[in-house]
């Protein structure tokens, strides 16, 4: 598994794992889409998506089972306290994901039906105090959360040019009204941006046509702290008649050749390169 032990910082740090297993023919494949996670400790909970949340701060395991294998997968919660949502580092990363501040929506160079935000969030502050000011306030309800424009327009609560962009029980739209909820804070005088992408793996093998690999996102701060952003990320393939990838990093493999994985995350980018190796079997090496 990747990685091979999870630790939590607190409690919205959730995390996701990649399981690689190794074949007879001696080669390895992605079984992340596969294996089963359980526990038996209350300490953590395992959702739908196979999203592991701390629940109480110790130690305990994550038992990985694929078909007659398993393996345990360390995990430390150091800390289940609840953090202010950020405008920084959540509120503007879920805006990007969603496309909202893409260059075809509120991002055009005038916007979109009288409302605009800087492209993919360059200007911080800008961006805070057109979603606070304009329309008189009107998009963000702080007596009642869920009637803010912020929340209705995207949901299609009232009518939105740009259709539905979110679902009312997803975790970007649980973002959104927690940090209205919250007070619709700033933090953009004092909060750093994310430095650096890591994408695991930054470059692997898949061996046939229809075969997949998912993809982790870390995003590294200055302040030396790191979390996953998987679900964050915008992604997007070179060539897709090689490899397509989804929403949630998910790639799968369509014909022989190279392809890279570019993802997009606040103003970052990181790839991960993909080869497809395609049948091989007959293949004979001959000296020349």
């Amino acid at each position: 598994s990747t990685p091979e032990a999870l630790v939590f910082e607190g409690k919205h740090d959730v995390r996701s794992i990649t399981i690689s297993g190794l074949t007879s023919d001696g080669y390895w494949i992605d079984l992340s889409n596969e294996p089963s996670f359980t526990t038996t400790d209350t300490k953590v909970k395992i959702d739908s998506d196979g999203y592991i949340h701390p629940v109480a701060v110790g130690r305990t395991t994550v038992k990985v089972t694929f078909r007659r294998h398993s393996i345990d997968l360390p995990v430390n919660i150091k800390s289940v306290d609840t953090q202010p949502v950020s405008f920084v580092r959540d509120v503007m990363p879920t805006i990007s994901r969603v496309g909202c501040n893409a260059g075809t929506c509120h991002g055009a160079a005038k916007g979109k039906n009288g409302f605009k935000l800087s492209l993919r969030g360059y200007d911080l502050d800008l961006d805070y105090q057109t979603l606070i000011t304009d329309l008189s306030g009107r998009r963000l309800n702080r007596a009642r959360p869920a009637q803010s424009l912020m929340l209705l327009k995207p949901t299609q609560g009232v009518p939105h040019g740009g259709g539905q962009a979110l679902e009312v029980d997803s975790r970007h739209y649980k973002t959104f009204h927690q940090w209205i909820v919250e007070g619709v804070k700033s933090d953009v005088n004092t909060t750093k941006r994310v430095s650096r992408l890591e994408v695991i793996p930054n470059t692997t093998e898949i061996h046939l046509p229809g075969m997949t690999q998912q993809l982790i996102v870390i995003a590294h701060y200055p302040d030396g702290t790191s979390r996953e952003v998987t679900s964050y990320v915008i992604y997007t393939s070179t060539l897709s008649d090689v490899a397509t990838v989804s929403d949630s990093g998910f790639v799968t493999a369509v014909r022989r050749g190279e392809a890279v994985i570019l993802v997009r995350y606040e103003s970052l980018y990181s790839t991960s390169e993909i080869l497809v190796i395609g049948d091989r079997s007959g293949f004979k090496w001959e000296e020349t």
